[in-house]
C-alpha cells in the first residue's frame, strides 16, 4: 500500500445521566474480527501511547484505521480497530473492563503491568489506594449531578412533546426515507447495526467528531430542533427502514441520554443524518438539506412555558457544567495516580513488545 490511510474518531464509552455507559462490544463484534487484542494494566502503562502508535504506522502504510478515544480524557485512546484487517485492539481495564470471549482463537491478552517494578508501586501503595478512591468518588459525584440533570431533561422534553405536531413529522419522515432511497433496490442480506458515540461528555466540557463522521458521506442530512418525540421518530422510521432494506446502519447515541439515537450513517448510500443542537453544532458547508423541526411547534405552547423552560436550561446548565467539573477533578487525580507508575515502568521494554505486536499484524495482513 503507497496512499495513507484514514482515520476515523468515535467514543466507544461515555459519561452519562446514566453512569458509565458502554458500547465497547460493537467496537469489532465477535463475529466479524480476526484478532481482537485486549490490553491490561494500570494507570500510567502506555496503553494509549501504545494502541495510537500503532494506528499511526498502519495507516502510514495505507491501512484505515478507527481511533476510539477514552471520554474521561479525550486526548488519551481507549481502542483501535484497523479495519482492513479486521483487528481490534483495546484497553479492557476499568471501568469498561473488557475480557476474552474467544481465547486464542480470535482474543488474545496483553498484560503490560509486566513491565512494571512492583516493589517499587508497593512503596507507594496508600497513596495510589487513596487516589484510586477519590477518582472513584468524584466520577460517583459526577455521574448524581448528571442524574439529577436528567429530570430537567426530560421536563423540557415533556414541554416539546406537547407542542410538536407530530403528524407533520409523520410526513416529513415519509418525504425524507422517499428521495434518499429513490431508485435504489433493497440488499438481498440481512443489515448489521453498530452503536457507538460521537461525541462525550469530557474533562474538557462537550467534545465530538461529527465533522469527522459527515464529511466522507455524499449525502448529509442536517436535522434541528429540539430532543423529544419528534426527533425519535424521524430516527426510529430512519433506522427501520434501513434494516428494512438490508442496509448495514452505524447508530451514534446522545452524550448525555444514551438511550437516544443522535446520528445514523447508511455507508452503503454515503448517507447521513446529524443533529444540530446547542453542544453539538454541525459544520457542514453545503449539506443535502436542513429539516428544522422548530418549524413544527406550536409557538403558543412554548411560550406559555416559556418561564418554565428557560428555568430548566439554566438548572440543567448549571448541573452539566458541575458534572464536567468533576469529571476534570478526576482527570487531574488520573494524571497524578500515573506519576507513581510512569517512574516504575520498563518502557524500552513495553516499546519492544510493541514491535513485535506491529509485526504480528502485519504478518495477518
Amino acid at each position: 500500500m503507497e496512499q495513507e490511510g484514514k482515520i476515523r474518531h468515535a467514543f466507544p464509552g461515555g459519561n452519562t445521566s446514566k453512569g458509565f455507559h458502554s458500547f465497547y462490544d460493537y467496537i469489532l463484534p465477535q463475529s466479524e474480527a480476526n484478532r481482537i487484542i485486549v490490553l491490561k494494566g494500570g494507570p500510567g502503562v502506555g496503553k494509549s501511547t501504545f494502541m495510537r502508535r500503532i494506528g499511526l504506522e498502519l495507516c502510514s502504510m495505507g491501512y484505515n484505521v478507527e481511533f476510539m478515544h477514552c471520554s474521561s480524557d479525550n486526548n488519551s485512546l481507549d481502542g483501535i480497530v484497523i479495519t482492513d484487517l479486521k483487528i481490534a485492539m483495546i484497553d479492557g481495564t476499568a471501568p469498561h473492563i473488557v475480557d476474552p470471549k474467544h481465547p486464542g482463537a480470535i482474543d488474545e491478552i496483553i498484560h503490560l503491568g509486566d513491565f512494571w517494578n512492583q516493589d517499587g508501586l508497593r512503596q507507594s501503595r496508600n497513596d495510589i489506594l487513596l487516589i484510586t478512591s477519590e477518582i472513584s468518588s468524584l466520577f460517583a459525584r459526577a455521574y448524581k449531578y448528571l442524574g439529577a440533570g436528567k429530570y430537567l431533561y426530560d421536563d423540557i422534553e415533556k414541554i416539546y412533546d406537547e407542542a410538536i405536531d407530530m403528524k407533520s413529522v409523520n410526513k416529513e419522515s415519509e418525504r425524507i426515507l422517499a428521495k434518499i432511497y429513490e431508485g435504489i433496490d433493497s440488499q438481498d442480506k440481512a443489515s448489521k447495526e453498530r452503536h457507538l458515540f460521537i461525541s462525550a461528555i469530557t474533562p474538557e466540557g462537550p467534545k465530538n467528531y461529527i465533522s469527522n463522521l459527515v464529511e466522507p458521506q455524499k449525502n448529509v442530512y442536517i436535522i434541528k430542533g429540539p430532543h423529544g418525540k419528534g426527533l425519535k421518530k424521524i430516527f426510529s422510521r430512519i433506522a427501520e427502514s434501513a434494516i428494512t432494506k438490508g442496509f448495514d446502519i452505524e447508530c451514534y447515541h446522545c452524550a448525555f441520554n444514551p438511550e437516544v439515537i443522535e446520528h445514523i450513517v447508511i455507508p452503503e448510500i454515503q448517507t447521513a443524518f446529524t443533529t444540530s443542537r446547542e453542544y453539538h453544532t454541525v459544520d457542514v458547508i453545503s449539506p443535502t438539506e436542513i429539516i428544522d423541526l422548530d418549524n413544527y411547534l406550536s409557538k403558543s405552547i412554548i411560550d406559555k412555558y416559556s418561564e418554565v423552560l428557560d428555568y430548566d436550561k439554566n438548572e440543567f446548565d448549571n448541573l452539566f457544567n458541575k458534572a464536567v467539573e468533576k469529571i476534570s477533578q478526576a482527570k487531574a487525580m488520573h494524571d497524578k495516580l500515573e506519576t507513581y507508575y510512569v517512574p516504575n515502568m520498563d518502557f524500552n521494554g513495553i516499546e519492544n513488545l510493541r514491535k513485535k505486536i506491529l509485526e504480528k499484524i502485519l504478518k495477518q495482513a
